[in-house]
């Protein structure tokens, strides 16, 4: 590459690729510059940003916290310069290296079966899978698309719902035969509750009110003829069905809902996941939904989540949405 003048393009590349080959030297040899040249354009992007980005020694270059915030920045600045002009040059065709982060679950079960037909249709796209059920931040991790489900938190995120999920209770058949079937969310207080080893926005799996899933219309003729005195807001927190939360607790806690899947099919104890994970496994009687009948009817949101920049989005993340939402089949 040719010897970048001094720019705010070209200060980001040298700072990019200094830190990258963590050093001044090999920076310089990549840009057939000299190591004193870029340290003084270094010095000289510190000094107008007024901070110190780097801090120097004789063995290696550690970043200050302002470094590693703008180095952040800076790589997704030149990644989307680089897909700007790619795009452009070859009439916006989706090409490039797509990174897709995932929860495991879907991920196995929805994603990875897609990825051939997905490929076959766009070959000048690389594909980066990466499965966790871990949240990342897409600007740190350089993420351009991400798998979430459940409510979305984050307002600076762009999403195109895939579908949404009913939260289901389940067991095998064989860990029913052998502790019995739970009749009602107390008698889960006998039975191995399988759990996450990680913070989730819900601390216990919702059961409806015993008394509410008994006898669903016991308030219904008060609430009717109280109606006129009520406001909205009222009528609308009497009319949701009371529920109570029971806290998992067992001999094992999982990363990952197919870890957790894999232990249910195992008969190791009791789990509660999604009908997008599990319902092949109903279906076949591998798992069996238990305590139905105070099932809330919580479902799941799935959601494709990016970050769109100053209203650009790149050929690939475009075409690998657009994707998603014609072949994902959750309901």
């Amino acid at each position: 590459m040719a010897r970048m003048d001094v720019n705010r393009s070209g200060e980001m590349e040298v700072f990019v690729r200094a830190v990258e080959l963590e050093g001044f030297s090999a920076a310089a040899r990549a840009f057939k510059m000299t190591p004193s040249a870029v340290s003084k354009l270094l010095a000289r992007l510190e000094a107008r940003l007024g901070v110190r980005l780097i801090n120097r020694s004789t063995r290696k270059l550690t970043l200050t916290p302002e470094g590693c915030a703008f180095y952040e920045r800076a790589i997704r600045i030149l990644g989307d310069m680089d897909s700007a002009e790619r795009e452009v040059a070859a009439g916006s065709t989706p090409r490039g290296r797509l990174r897709v982060n995932a929860n495991v679950p879907f991920g196995l079960h929805h994603l990875l079966p897609l990825v051939p037909g997905f490929l076959e249709r766009h070959p000048e796209i690389t594909i980066e899978v990466v499965l966790t059920d871990a949240v990342v931040d897409l600007l740190e991790q350089r993420t351009d698309v991400a798998i979430r489900t459940g409510a979305l938190r984050e307002s600076r995120l762009v999403a195109r719902k895939l579908g949404e999920s009913r939260m289901i209770v389940v067991a095998s058949p064989a860990y029913l035969k052998k502790h019995g079937e739970p009749k009602s969310p107390a008698d889960l207080a006998a039975h191995n509750r399988l759990g996450f080893c990680f913070a989730r926005e819900t601390s216990g799996w919702p059961f409806l009110d015993v008394r509410a899933a008994r006898d669903p219309g016991a308030s219904g003729a008060s609430r009717d003829s109280g109606a006129s005195r009520d406001s909205g807001a009222s009528r609308e927190a009497r009319a949701a069905p009371a529920t109570t939360l029971l806290a998992p607790s067992g001999n094992a806690q999982v990363s990952d809902g197919e870890a957790m899947r894999q232990l249910a099919l195992a008969g190791l104890g009791i789990a509660r996941l999604a009908t997008f994970h599990v319902g092949p496994d109903v279906e076949a009687r591998r798992l069996v939904p238990i305590l139905e009948a105070y099932n809330p009817g919580e479902v799941e949101p799935v959601h494709a989540v990016f970050v769109r920049q100053s209203g650009h989005l790149p050929a690939r993340v475009r075409a690998f949405l657009d994707y998603l939402v014609a072949h994902v089949r959750i309901s």
